[in-house]
Order: structure tokens, then C-alpha cells, then sequence
């Protein structure tokens, strides 16, 4: 059954502290058409998910209404919807609904979050794999993900599977009759430019130095952004072999967690 954030209080803080980190998850999660004749793993999410709910319906919006827009990130009307959802309305977003709107309002979201997707205590961390290339730098990304809060590690993921989304539709198609179908532009380069800095953030928005970035820097964010955008369904899987090392130290050292778990799971 599903597991509040709350229901886990009954518990000593250490022992909370453990179940937000260790984040099991079941192998039914994954795709049954992606795991067919291939080795089964575990997905990193948390007992519950924890995506805001204005990031799961921007994405779904915009996955629905405007993945063949042109130019989709790039225009800003939005502070009507912004102030509905700051009042905590449901509010709900259709096809009439601007696409741009609610594609700016998904940024100004990240951009303005009181504490980045990616906190800022690993933003040096993940703009030092930048210097590294192939299966070194995505193991480093995804230890560094193993890293996140849950609730940072879902919206993150539900983020990276829209942008992925996204960049499928960057270049024009033929439908079945012929027609020729737009792409949005959106491709993984441009998606990690705008995205990036909204993500990886160093300072604070409005704090001193909070909006300067150095070149190297700007171009790291963009990097590490391309990589997370293009690799996410294997970064936020964890194999069968870490989960059973984590859950033979958890047996030693706190084997009332995995009870809890079994019991939950």
C-alpha cells in the first residue's frame, strides 16, 4: 500500500532518516514493454512519490497540448496561474489553456524554489562531472542522484522524462496521410540551456552574486543537463546488485528498517 511522509514518524528520526534514504521501490514500476528481455531493475523513487503538483501538470499539459509548438519555452504570460496555484487551488489545466503559458510557469517554478531541484550543496559536485566522459560520468551522476532528498529525486525525474519527451518532437515528421507535422526546436542542446541554470543553482535568486555566472560554469550546467536529460532512465535505476548490498548492510546495522519495509512492501 501507499506510504504517507507522515506515516513514517512513528519511527526514531534516525530510523526516518534511513527509509527516506534507502527509497525501495518495486520492479512493477518499470515499463513491462522497456524490461521485456532484458535484466530487471529497480527504480529509485521513494515509498510514495512526492512531484509537486504543479510541475506533474505542467508537464502532462504540455505533453498533451504542445510538444509540436514551436519556440515552446521562450514566451511568458503567466502570473494568473502562478497566483492560483501559490493559493493552493486545483487548478486545472485543459487544451485551452496557452501552451507557453504554461510552459513559462513551469520555469519560473524551478527557477524561484526556495531550495534548487538539485540542492546546492552538490551543485559543485555535479558541475565536476562535466570533466568527466563516458561510463565514469554517468556512474558519478548517479551516485550523486542517489544523494537527492526523495521528493527532490521524483520531481527531478518526472522533469527529465518530460524534457526527453520534449526533445522527440524537436524536428519535423510525416504523419500517415503525408502531412509534414512541425517540430518544436526544443532539442536536447536547447532544453538543457534553458532548463539548466533553473536547476543547477549556486546562490539563491536575488542574492548577491545570485544571478552572475562564470562561462565555465554556464557551460558545465549545460553539459551535465544534456547528460541527465539523455540518460535519466538508467540514472534513476538502481541495480539488483546495489539494492541487495544496501539491504545486507541494513540486516547488520538496522534490521528493524527492513521489517518496516517487508511489512509496508
Amino acid at each position: 500500500g501507499a506510504m504517507s511522509v507522515d506515516s513514517i514518524t512513528d519511527l526514531s528520526d534516525n530510523t526516518s532518516k534511513l527509509l527516506e534514504a534507502l527509497q525501495l521501490s518495486h520492479p512493477h514500476e518499470l515499463d513491462p514493454r522497456r524490461s521485456l528481455g532484458k535484466k530487471k531493475m529497480l527504480s529509485l523513487n521513494p515509498i510514495t512519490r512526492q512531484v509537486p503538483r504543479i510541475v506533474d501538470r505542467c508537464c502532462k499539459h504540455i505533453e498533451t497540448h504542445g510538444l509540436q509548438t514551436v519556440g515552446l519555452f521562450f514566451k511568458k504570460r503567466v502570473e494568473q496561474l502562478r497566483e492560483e496555484f501559490d493559493q493552493g487551488l486545483d487548478v486545472f489545466l485543459d487544451e485551452h489553456q496557452s501552451v507557453h503559458d504554461v510552459a513559462a510557469l513551469l520555469k519560473e517554478f524551478l527557477r524561484d524554489m526556495p531550495d534548487s531541484l538539485i540542492p546546492r550543496e552538490l551543485y559543485a559536485a555535479f558541475l565536476s562531472t562535466a570533466s568527466m566522459e563516458g561510463p565514469s560520468q554517468l556512474a558519478a551522476l548517479q551516485l550523486l542522484l542517489f544523494l537527492l532528498p526523495p521528493c527532490h529525486s521524483d520531481t527531478l525525474h518526472r522533469l527529465l522524462r518530460f524534457l526527453s519527451e520534449v526533445a522527440r518532437h524537436a524536428e519535423s515528421s510525416w504523419g500517415p496521410d503525408g502531412q509534414e507535422i512541425p517540430g518544436n526546436k526544443m532539442t536536447v542542446s536547447n532544453l538543457a540551456t534553458i532548463f539548466g541554470p533553473n536547476i543547477l543553482q549556486k546562490e539563491k535568486p536575488g542574492e548577491k552574486d545570485g544571478g552572475a555566472m562564470n562561462f565555465e560554469d554556464s557551460a558545465a550546467i549545460i553539459l551535465v543537463l544534456q547528460r541527465l536529460i539523455e540518460h535519466y532512465q538508467t540514472l534513476f535505476m538502481v541495480s539488483p546488485e546495489m539494492q541487495c548490498d544496501i539491504l545486507r548492510r541494513l540486516f547488520q546495522t538496522d534490521p528493524d528498517v527492513i521489517d518496516y519495509l517487508l511489512r509496508r512492501k
